[in-house]
């Protein structure tokens, strides 16, 4: 069994994959509701028969199976522990994932576009900046209560309009951006607040449409 994450729009390259390797996708999951991309979640999740997995806050007016903070997504071998972690968007998960066959410690997490390489995600697409970014200081200390060995894996990096600063290399660990990471290392909530404040990228185009769109909303002519 598997688990499709944030996938884009051409569901045929999620499904051709699955069965190139003989597996079954149980669960297809967004980490948030993009605003710069129309996400493929629910239609790769029609076509394999899986359940499309989102926050239960996200407010979709079409069907998807709701998760919360500590809930776990079974597929074997592989465990996926669903983190609330707020900011870039109020419904925003990341995703700890365990491989049992190799230790009962996290391996990887899929933390979307709350901690990327280099930078975490803008907190202006789907609320106040300010109030986003007070919310994802919070949400950040979960993140760094991670072992340092634990890999980063987020759904951005350069060329992204969703951070700033953002590395050419797709993948990191806990530790390195511990050590590197500029947002990540600011300690006091205020501090943490100004920072993210400052040189907010452009927003992606029709993000406030893009967004509606993959909640299943109709957009007023």
């Amino acid at each position: 069994m598997g688990a499709v994450c944030d996938p884009i729009d051409d569901p045929s390259l999620y499904l051709r994959a699955a069965e190139e390797l003989g597996m079954k996708i149980r669960y297809v999951i967004d980490t948030h509701v993009h605003a710069d991309h129309i996400s493929g979640g629910s239609k790769v999740a029609e076509f394999a028969g899986a359940s499309y997995v989102l926050h239960s806050s996200a407010g979709a007016r079409y069907a998807f199976f709701p998760v919360n903070e500590g809930d776990c997504l079974d597929l074997g071998n592989v465990q996926i522990r669903v983190l609330h972690t707020p900011g870039h968007t109020p419904e925003h998960i990341s995703l700890l994932v365990t491989d049992k066959t190799r230790g009962p410690e996290p391996w990887f997490v899929l933390s979307g576009h709350t901690l990327m390489v280099g930078d975490l995600g803008r907190t202006e697409l789907a609320s106040s900046a300010e109030g986003g970014a007070r919310t994802l200081f919070e949400s950040v200390q979960k993140l760094k209560a991670l072992p340092d060995y634990v890999e980063v894996l987020p759904g951005a990096f350069s060329g992204s309009v969703c951070g700033r600063s953002l590395s050419g290399k797709p993948t990191s660990t806990i530790g390195f951006e511990r050590r590197s990471n500029k947002a990540f290392q600011v300690e006091d909530r205020d501090e943490f607040v100004c920072y993210m404040l400052e040189n907010i990228p452009t927003p992606p185009p029709d993000a406030a449409a893009i967004r509606a769109a993959n909640l299943g909303l109709k957009q007023e002519s």
